[in-house]
């Protein structure tokens, strides 16, 4: 419920540039990809990752953070999705700012954990998954913001993992529909005024017939 109505009430808030034609993922090998890819060497970035593969896994039941057990969890497929990311990045030489910031819900926080190590991750509230935020929706959109439009400095990208419907809620429709699947991240440019433009969505490990889970 809260997925499904979050989406029709920040869609409709969305100004009409906000909601212009959907990008398509592209990877390193592409001409678009590659242009992302440099961008992102010179650092002042934010990249968010949408957690990895979770294909064939049992959906949400509990909604409770800390149970494992109730969660949708990565797909083995998408552990090796996560080791992979970290992996590309070092491999691109696209710096990563120091801590990467990971929602609790276990398949983000697992995400982040496989590809950069736990040392380096910390876990936050403010990347929940929509349907984990109850009466504190309104709060995590506004930390997704904050999050999007913070400067960063040159040199290095600031690194989320979270999830798909925040990030639409806040970006828009260009990321919406199938735009953005699992694994993958929106490249983000804060702007002045707190404001913030994504010039693209990278998808640097993509599984044959993957990016996207059937549980609705």
């Amino acid at each position: 419920m809260w997925r499904r109505r979050g989406i029709i009430l920040a869609c409709a808030a969305l100004p009409t540039g906000a909601q212009a034609q959907r990008l398509t993922a592209a990877t390193p090998e592409t001409p678009a990809g590659f242009a992302l890819v440099q961008a992102l060497r010179g650092g002042g970035h934010v990249l968010f990752f949408r957690h990895a593969d979770t294909r064939g896994e049992p959906c949400d039941r509990s909604f409770r953070i800390g149970d494992r057990d109730g969660q949708r969890n990565l797909s083995p497929a998408g552990r090796d999705q996560s080791v992979r990311i970290g992996q590309r990045l070092a491999e691109l030489g696209i710096p990563v700012a120091r801590p990467v910031l990971a929602g609790p819900v276990y398949r983000a926080r697992d995400t982040a954990e496989l590809a950069f190590g736990a040392d380096r991750v910390t876990v936050t509230d403010s990347l929940l998954a929509d349907d984990y935020a109850g009466d504190r929706l309104a709060w995590v959109l506004a930390e997704h913001r904050r999050l999007f439009t913070s400067p960063v400095a040159m040199g290095a990208n600031l690194v989320l993992v979270g999830h798909r419907t925040p990030a639409i809620m806040v970006a828009g429709d260009a990321v919406g529909g199938r735009a953005f699947p699992e694994g993958s991240a929106l490249v983000i440019t804060p702007g002045d005024a707190g404001g913030f433009r994504v010039p693209g969505i990278l998808d640097l490990a993509p599984l044959p017939g993957g990016g996207f889970h059937n549980c609705g």
